[in-house]
């Protein structure tokens, strides 16, 4: 099976507007399975902020391996839900890896309304590769409503004298200053030597001005490229 993930990070953020903390990695290979480790790092960042540990791994010095990937997917949609399908090509899973639960844990992000927590892949850049993110820094722009809508192809530049994320991607709609790609998934874009990907929105929650918006994100063929 074609490896798309290289590890996921988990995330931490006190609110919306809070940027978001990378506070641990998960990682998966043949030999340990899956395992999870904090980074100190963004642990005492965190802790500054009012955070308390994920719940079922309370120890920051612990590297653990036991059921990592089973307490995690707790946080997985219901496959019985109705609605599955439409649920599945929303968040761009692969049909062929729907019963991976480290591939859909990564792919959906692992989001509840109940906390603040975010399950964000960084994925290789395979010719195939398409995800669902979301675009930030909507907040401190304040964009009216109707800048932005389902269908859009969206311009991309690597940013790279960002000096808060080397890694930071930013976004344009017809010359305006949209946002970034989502901390994490922006690497991609960095490290494929291709640079060939497609944006496009996916979804928008809007009331006044734009408050939230997602993007899928494709790898596409270089004799297609010249169309985004």
């Amino acid at each position: 099976m074609k490896r798309y993930i290289k590890r996921i990070y988990l995330t931490w953020r006190r609110g919306r507007n809070d940027s978001r903390i990378k506070i641990g990695k998960i990682t998966r290979n043949q030999t340990e399975g899956v395992r999870f480790e904090y980074i100190s790092d963004g642990v005492k960042e965190a802790l500054e902020k009012g955070f308390n540990m994920y719940p079922d791994f309370p120890n920051p010095e612990v590297v653990y391996k036991n059921n990592v990937l089973e307490i995690f997917a707790q946080r997985l949609t219901n496959t019985e839900r109705s609605d599955i399908q439409k649920y599945y090509n929303y968040w761009e899973i692969n049909p062929k890896l729907k019963d991976n639960k480290y591939y859909v844990l990564a792919q959906t992000q692992g989001l509840l309304s109940t906390d603040n927590f975010e399950f964000l892949a960084e994925y290789y850049p395979v010719r195939d590769l398409k995800f669902t993110s979301e675009v930030c820094g909507l907040t401190r722009r304040q964009l009216p409503s109707g800048i932005l809508k389902e269908g859009d192809i969206l311009e991309w530049r690597l940013d790279k004298k960002n000096l808060y994320d080397k890694y930071a991607v930013q976004l344009f709609k017809d010359g305006i200053d949209i946002g970034y790609v989502k901390t994490v998934h922006s690497k991609v874009f960095h490290d494929s030597k291709y640079k060939l990907f497609k944006v496009q929105v996916k979804s928008v929650e809007q009331n006044g001005h734009l408050n939230r918006a997602f993007i899928s994100i494709t790898t596409i063929d270089r004799k297609h490229s010249k169309s985004y």
